[in-house]
């Protein structure tokens, strides 16, 4: 590199600003979880999160602060060239919330002189009451990881697609109620700095909808730390970035189940034992309780769906693997290209899946769910069977 140019100074307004807010689904549908990252410590501001409906006079909630230091990291490049101190992590809880409904947010932090720092205002819809029968959708996907819009500061392109599939669900957000991005988030690797630039990247997104995270190998992994490989994907950070910056509603962040509408999602991390016998192995069982595989329809299902659709969405951005040169007869689809998985629950009985690629948004593979529904709550004594096709 050679020296061409030196701009003028350029300084922050206000560096330590809250920024990048995170939504999550709390611990029971009706509360929303709001975590983002400031330069405040609590001994400097108070912070909260003022919310509401149009109705109503705002309320303000209370909210918790965390934070790391180089020695909870686990190696280099976290502990070393890659260190970079992460400011403050903030979460409020927004309880008592009325389903289907928009409300309004924004970040504050109450300084010790009386005056208020403030973040933009934002807004997202409540989650829809448990069972409720309406439209609900659903995209999932893994190893997304984050790009630069100019190319710079990136290393060897290691996730191309990652801007791709941010701009693809930020367009088709309004169609969009629920985000799970499994394993893989930011692909940091051990440099801090870098998933304050994720948070950045996902904001318009995170910020609207609940944007639930797994922890994968890059995120865990680290020698003799817990984790069930011994790699040392996660560049020193052993899970302490993931577990900080996003909010999941478990103690045990390793797995957790998250209800929304007629959905449940079982969160499980493939970078802890999940063996048999494991504690996590019988979280699997015990969400998943019949997984036999008899179905030999490729299309459409109907019926009672008597077995388990296996889907992998791994293709989010980060580069791609070739597939194996083996291929099982319940396979029926694959596709080397970067992508996402939408569901579409029209209701109790119908449920669509579709693959869509991250250049276009088009989807290139799909199939249906449909099944009679019947209400247990909607049984007289002696009138139904003793369970229902929802079971």
């Amino acid at each position: 590199p050679k020296l061409v140019a030196v701009s003028n100074f350029i300084s922050f307004a206000n560096p330590k600003a809250p920024l990048y807010p995170r939504l999550a689904q709390g611990k029971s549908w009706d509360e929303m979880t709001v975590t983002w990252t400031s330069g405040y410590n609590i001994n400097e501001a108070t912070p909260f999160v003022e919310w509401g409906s149009e109705e109503k006079i705002p309320a303000q909630s209370p909210a918790g602060t965390l934070t790391f230091g180089r020695n909870s990291m686990c190696g280099s490049p976290a502990r070393t060239v890659g260190w970079r101190d992460p400011g403050f992590i903030h979460t409020g809880f927004l309880k008592n919330l009325w389903p289907n409904l928009v409300y309004t947010y924004r970040l504050g932090h109450l300084l010790s002189n009386g005056s208020y720092i403030w973040s933009k205002k934002y807004s997202f819809k409540s989650s829809p009451y448990p069972g409720q029968d309406s439209l609900q959708r659903v995209v999932i996907f893994g190893d997304m990881g984050k790009a630069e819009r100019d190319g710079s500061n990136e290393y060897s392109d290691y996730q191309p697609g990652s801007l791709n599939t941010t701009d693809r669900l930020i367009e088709d957000l309004k169609n969009i109620d629920i985000v799970f991005h499994i394993g893989d988030i930011s692909y940091a690797n051990g440099y801090i700095s870098q998933w304050d630039q994720f948070t950045a990247q996902v904001e318009p997104i995170a910020s609207t909808v609940p944007y639930m995270i797994g922890s994968g190998n890059h995120e865990r992994d680290w020698p003799n730390t817990g984790s069930f490989y011994n790699t040392t994907d996660s560049g020193g950070e052993c899970g302490v970035l993931a577990e900080t910056m996003f909010y999941v509603p478990a103690e045990n962040r390793a797995k957790y189940a998250a209800d929304y509408g007629m959905f449940r999602f079982c969160i499980a991390d493939t970078e802890h034992d999940w063996r048999e016998g494991s504690e996590q192995y019988k979280f699997i069982e015990h969400c998943l309780t019949t997984n036999q595989c008899v179905n030999t329809e490729k299309s459409h299902y109907s019926g009672i769906v008597n077995g388990t659709i296996h889907v992998v969405a791994g293709g989010a951005g980060s580069h791609l693997s070739d597939f194996s040169q083996v291929t099982p007869k319940w396979s029926l689809y694959r596709d080397s290209d970067f992508g996402f998985v939408k569901l579409t629950a029209f209701n109790h009985s119908s449920l669509l899946f579709e693959y869509k690629k991250s250049r276009d948004g088009n989807v290139y593979d799909s199939f249906t769910i449909s099944r009679n529904y019947r209400d247990v709550l909607a049984c007289v004594h002696d009138g139904c069977e003793a369970t229902t096709l929802a079971s």
